[in-house]
Order: structure tokens, then C-alpha cells, then sequence
């Protein structure tokens, strides 16, 4: 007999945490399993790339409501749930200024906005013998379904996420398992919850060579200067993921003379508006290129010089890996996960979490034609496949 699982998440817009999923299902025994998927938001462009296999259940309106606009809700007649994201953005404001949290009080919100809202929320009547939250928070999963097992995801690193600890860790207590993506966020969440350690493994994320190489064949939707040099990352435009770096990286490589190097960016984001700002200023609009939302980025990633990732910090950013697959040599910058991304001087090159760390990385590419070509072989030698990590969540099941 199939087992039956449900996996949750917020909605399928385009971001590492829904490129994974997407991968993951991608990957999944269908003839030993039943797949439920609990999308909180039914909104987003990877909702067109579910496999068919996957029973999408209908959306739930109050499990609709957190991402939207407080204004939308209360126009839906979401009064109560409504109240609670008002007072939860209050609480964590209060919060965020008594700690001087650098991100702000974003994640706080979140964090309460769902123990609260939990009391107003209808549970699922289908039991299930396992039940995946994939996006934190995990209070959904936690709090209103009904499985025989639940297992959790993390998919960053802990040292740096501005969160409320003693409220995260009366959730975490209510999962059987808690899958890590890599050892280095393993490790990192285990210090911020040592008690958690018989509950942690390690279930990388799931890459699909063969569909990654299957998209990255569609046309690509912008004109590549034959005499440039391309560069491209790929994540949600965020202090975070360092494009502020990366705009004077480029200014840099351009006061040096460097002016064919070019810097696309496909993603979108709160931090929009400053990037624009900082291109303008350094007038690099013509090189530093905000390409916004791609359903498909493979394409772009197919086709450029040099992939890079300028992150303050990842988990596992899922892009790097989808890079190796299509064979791009990487350059990374030195957040604390980094090594476990990326081997040093055979993949690509991990630089300084600075600007002129990035700068010279680049420039140390663009100059050196060689030494892309020998990364090239090394990469394309290699097996990125990994869908027999999904071996370990079998075993959890059965």
C-alpha cells in the first residue's frame, strides 16, 4: 500500500526554498508514494512546473492570509486574523529596537503572526504518515495536521537568523524529524539548540540534472555582447544576498578599465529600489543589469562567463549547485557556509566577504582564460545528481 504524505509551503513564487521543492518532486517514487501538497497561497510562477503526479489540495482562505496585504485581509472579511498581523508587527517592533536586530523585526513578525494565528486556523481531517513542513515557520504542520510522523526543514544558517529562539524551539519540539540541507547549517543550527541533536539530519537538496538541462535549452530572452564578459547571479534582492557589494565590485572593475564585464541579476525583492539607486549613482546601468523575475533562470545561467554568489549568508543556496550542473565555473564570497558550497580552487573560488574581495576574484577570472577552462573540466568531470538523498527520507517513511 502507497504511503501518503503532505509537504507545505507557502506558495510557489520564485525563490531557492520552491526552485528545491520543485526539484524534489521532481525526483520522488510516485509508485510507492502518494504526494499531498499544501500550498498556503495558491500564487506564484512554479506553480506551472508541479509534476502531474503531485495532488495539489485546494487553497484554504484563512491559510491564504500571511503574506498578504493587512488591507487585503480585512477586505476579505479576515478581521480577526487581520488584528493578529497587526499586533504581531507591533510586538516585534518593539522587540527588534530592545535587541538593535540589524534585519529588523521581520521574522519576529512572522514567528508570532503564526503562533497566534494557529488558534484561528481549521486542521485537516486526512491522516497522514508523514507530514513535511518545507518553509519555516513550522507551526502550520505542527500545530494542525494530523500525521504519524512530521518532519521539518532548515534551509539556513542559524547563527545569523534574527529570530525569537525560546518561541522557535517549543515548535521545533514538536517534530519526530528535522532535516538540515547541508552539515554546515546542521552544525549551525545545532548551536543555537544543542537539546535538538537525535532529531537532526542532513538531506541535501535534491538536484535534477536532467530538468535542470532540459530548461536551460529554452530560448534565451536577452541579447549576449559577444565581446562581453557575462557575469550572473541569481537570488531575492535583499541586504542578505549582497548586490550592494556587487554594484561597487563592478565600479571597481570599471574604474580599472574592465568595462566590458557585465552583472545580470535575475530576482526580485524589498532591496529593489537601493540597488536601483546605487546603479544609478555609479552610472552602471548599462552594465549592471536588473533583469527581475525568470521562471527560468537556466537559460542565463547557461550562457554566462562566470556565475557568482556575493551572499552575507546562505543555507545552501540552491542556484550554486544549478550552476555546476550546467558546468559554469563560480565564484562565492566567504559566508559561513561556504566551504560546504563550494570546493575551493576546483569549482570555482571562494573571496572575501568584501568589495574588493569580489572585485579581485572577477578580475582574477576575466584575466585569466585558463583557469576558467581548467574549473570548466573539473566541473563537467563530476556527478551533481543527487536524488539518492532522498533515500533518507524513504527510510524515515517506511
Amino acid at each position: 500500500m502507497k504511503k501518503n504524505i503532505l509537504i507545505a509551503v507557502y506558495n510557489m513564487e520564485i525563490g531557492g526554498i520552491e526552485r528545491s521543492l520543485i526539484n524534489m518532486l521532481e525526483s520522488f517514487d510516485y509508485t510507492k508514494y502518494n504526494i499531498d501538497l499544501l500550498i498556503y497561497h495558491h500564487v506564484g510562477e512554479f506553480m506551472g512546473l508541479i509534476p502531474k503526479s503531485v495532488n495539489i489540495l485546494p487553497e484554504m482562505k484563512k491559510y491564504s492570509v500571511f503574506r498578504k496585504p493587512v488591507t487585503q485581509c480585512i477586505n476579505e472579511g479576515e478581521y480577526s486574523l487581520a488584528f493578529i498581523r497587526v499586533l504581531s508587527k507591533y510586538i516585534a517592533q518593539i522587540t527588534s529596537k530592545s535587541r538593535n536586530l540589524e534585519e529588523g523585526s521581520g521574522y519576529i513578525q512572522m514567528q508570532l503572526t503564526q503562533k497566534y494565528s494557529s488558534f484561528l486556523l481549521p486542521k485537516l481531517d486526512k491522516e497522514y504518515d508523514v507530514a513535511i513542513s518545507y518553509a519555516w515557520p513550522h507551526d502550520i504542520i505542527a500545530k494542525k495536521i494530523n500525521a504519524k510522523k512530521k518532519i521539518a526543514w532548515v534551509h539556513t544558517d542559524y547563527s545569523k537568523l534574527e529570530i525569537d529562539n525560546r518561541l522557535d524551539l517549543k515548535i521545533w519540539n514538536q517534530f519526530d524529524h528535522i532535516a538540515s540541507v547541508s552539515d554546515a547549517c546542521k552544525d549551525s543550527f545545532l548551536s543555537a539548540y544543542p537539546s535538538l541533536q537525535k532529531k537532526v539530519m542532513v538531506v541535501e537538496n535534491i538536484t535534477s540534472p536532467d530538468f535542470i538541462k532540459k530548461m536551460s535549452q529554452e530560448h534565451l530572452s536577452f541579447e549576449k555582447n559577444s565581446s562581453s564578459f557575462t557575469l550572473l547571479s541569481v537570488g531575492r534582492l535583499s541586504y542578505v544576498k549582497g548586490f550592494d557589494m556587487a554594484v561597487e565590485a563592478l565600479k571597481c572593475l570599471h574604474d580599472k578599465g574592465l568595462t566590458t564585464i557585465k552583472w545580470y541579476i535575475i530576482g526580485y525583492g524589498g532591496y529593489e529600489q537601493e540597488l536601483k539607486e546605487l546603479i544609478a549613482k555609479y552610472k552602471l546601468e548599462e552594465s549592471f543589469i536588473l533583469l527581475g523575475k525568470k521562471t527560468n533562470p537556466y537559460p542565463y545561467m547557461r550562457d554566462c562567463d562566470l556565475y557568482v554568489q556575493p551572499s552575507r549568508y546562505e543555507g545552501k543556496a540552491v542556484t550554486v549547485s544549478e550552476a555546476k550542473i550546467l558546468g559554469k565555473p563560480i565564484l562565492i564570497t566567504n559566508y559561513p557556509t561556504a566551504a560546504s558550497q563550494l570546493e575551493n580552487g576546483v569549482e570555482g573560488f571562494i573571496c572575501e566577504m568584501s568589495v574588493q574581495g569580489i572585485a579581485q576574484g572577477i578580475e582574477e577570472f576575466y584575466q585569466n582564460h585558463d583557469l576558467k577552462e581548467t574549473l570548466v573540466r573539473n566541473i563537467e568531470a563530476m556527478d551533481y545528481g543527487n536524488g539518492h538523498e532522498l533515500d533518507k527520507l524513504y527510510r524515515i517513511i517506511s
